[in-house]
């Protein structure tokens, strides 16, 4: 092959999209860090075969126009090769390469799926067109060139095992949720091209996560934190791993060693402290969610989870605080209203507790429990009209017990509708069973004073 052949020959790799392709079809393994282990498709040239598949002039004219990124020159150049000569899959290439590179996807594959009819053994034409129709999701037909790629020799040796591992990868990615087994079959021939490279660990882990393997997970996914300690989807899926497993402390442990080299990740604080409360660590985990919230103030799951803490150690004054803090953000969030209305309730601050309860069932109406919570307040509030009309609501939802049935007679005897009051007291005694003594009195005594059958 002489020089001016090299410098003509097939450029089948990357222009293959220019590793842009490669970035909108394989979903980055990639940290909060920005670091990522994702191979660099690379351009390269291969000589040309045989006579019959020599570079046409217009073809070569076409290809310094595109090395030069005079796209609009090759174009017209390309057009005109490929009305000449349909069954160029070169010029076909190149347009499919152009169309790619300046962002014209459907006519990129088009182009491309040109190129491998007029020569279906084509590696890179494949590989490209499997990555264009992965990214527009496209998933099965990707599939379909992905699988072909795999089995073809790349043009290029020197590059030859780079290439064969993308395409194994993209095959992977583009099976999740349409052949379990052939992603994982896929990551496996791409961990054993390049065994040290964290992507295959990575997702080979998160697929035997998913499966519930694991034993088999944990073992992955430590390779690839220990190919990659800065990766936050390593931690991620370890800590999943150790939450299914019950191993607070091991996830403690990772974490702690992850969060040595990035202070500042505010999710890390989270799952650490979500490790932490699961050992009754009750603290260093409000400690950790202090710490994310510091680190980020919008954080939401930090609050959420450091006022439901609070709450349920009657912390009540960081809770209240928490619950304040994510209604500023999301006012009409029924559930947050409902559990400011409780914490408030505990509080005894029932005027305050009966606005955040209203708040709470008019935005999510079948929030049960809230309606409960609310007929206390109002009974509270001596609100005994909106007392009764919330335990109304509550009994359409969930079935009445002796709280309900003692409230319901509270409220009628305080607007002296006696006959509603009595029948009332008269339930909650059938099935106090002698658990609420106090209560059980205090009916006994009413029913004597207004049981009209007395």
């Amino acid at each position: 092959m002489d020089g001016s052949e090299d410098t003509l020959g097939l450029r089948l790799a990357a222009v293959i999209a220019a590793s842009v392709l490669l970035a909108a079809a394989m979903p980055a393994a990639q940290s909060q860090t920005g670091t990522t282990s994702k191979p660099t498709v690379r351009h390269h040239r291969v000589p040309v075969e045989d006579a019959s598949a020599a570079v046409s002039p217009t073809v070569a004219e076409a290809e310094a126009a595109m090395d030069k990124k005079d796209y609009s020159q090759a174009e017209k150049l390309l057009l005109s090769a490929t009305a000449t000569s349909p069954g160029d899959y070169r010029a076909w290439f190149d347009l499919g390469s152009l169309y790619a590179a300046t962002g014209r996807k459907p006519a990129a594959i088009d182009a491309y799926k040109k190129s491998v009819v007029a020569k279906p053994e084509v590696f890179e034409s494949n590989l490209n067109l499997g990555l264009l129709l992965a990214s527009s999701r496209a998933n099965a037909e990707a599939a379909q060139y992905l699988k072909a790629a795999t089995g073809l020799p790349p043009s290029n040796p020197a590059t030859a095992a780079p290439a064969r591992f993308t395409a194994w990868m993209a095959l992977g990615d583009d099976l999740k949720n349409i052949d379990a087994n052939g992603q994982a079959a896929a990551y496996q021939e791409a961990e054993r091209l390049r065994p040290d490279d964290f992507e295959p660990h990575l997702r080979i882990g998160q697929q035997l996560l998913e499966q519930k393997d694991y034993a088999g997970a944990e073992k992955e996914l430590k390779q690839a934190k220990a190919l990659n300690p800065q990766s936050e989807e390593a931690l991620a899926g370890l800590t999943a791993v150790y939450g299914a497993e019950n191993k607070a402390s091991s996830a403690e442990s990772e974490l702690r060693s992850y969060l040595k080299l990035h202070p500042e990740n505010v999710n890390a604080h989270a799952e650490l402290a979500q490790a932490l409360a699961a050992q009754g660590k009750s603290a260093e985990a409000r400690s950790e969610l202090k710490t994310a919230i510091s680190l980020d103030s919008a954080n939401n799951r930090a609050r959420l989870e450091l006022a439901g803490m609070a709450a349920a150690e009657k912390d009540y004054a960081v809770a209240e605080s928490q619950y304040i803090a994510l209604l500023k953000n999301q006012p009409n969030d029924g559930e947050l209203h409902y559990r400011l209305g409780t914490v408030l309730m505990d509080e005894h601050k029932f005027p305050q507790a009966e606005q955040e309860l209203l708040a709470a069932v008019n935005e999510k109406p079948d929030l049960a429990d809230a309606y409960g919570n609310l007929a206390t307040v109002a009974g509270e509030n001596q609100h005994y009209q909106l007392a009764l009309k919330a335990l109304d609501a509550r009994s359409r939802l969930l079935p009445e017990n002796p709280g309900t049935y003692f409230l319901r007679a509270t409220s009628y005897d305080h607007l002296r509708d006696f006959k509603k009051a009595s029948q009332s007291y008269r339930q909650f005694l059938a099935v106090a069973g002698g658990k609420f003594p106090d209560q059980e009195w205090q009916a006994r005594h009413r029913l004597i004073a207004i049981d009209p059958k007395k």
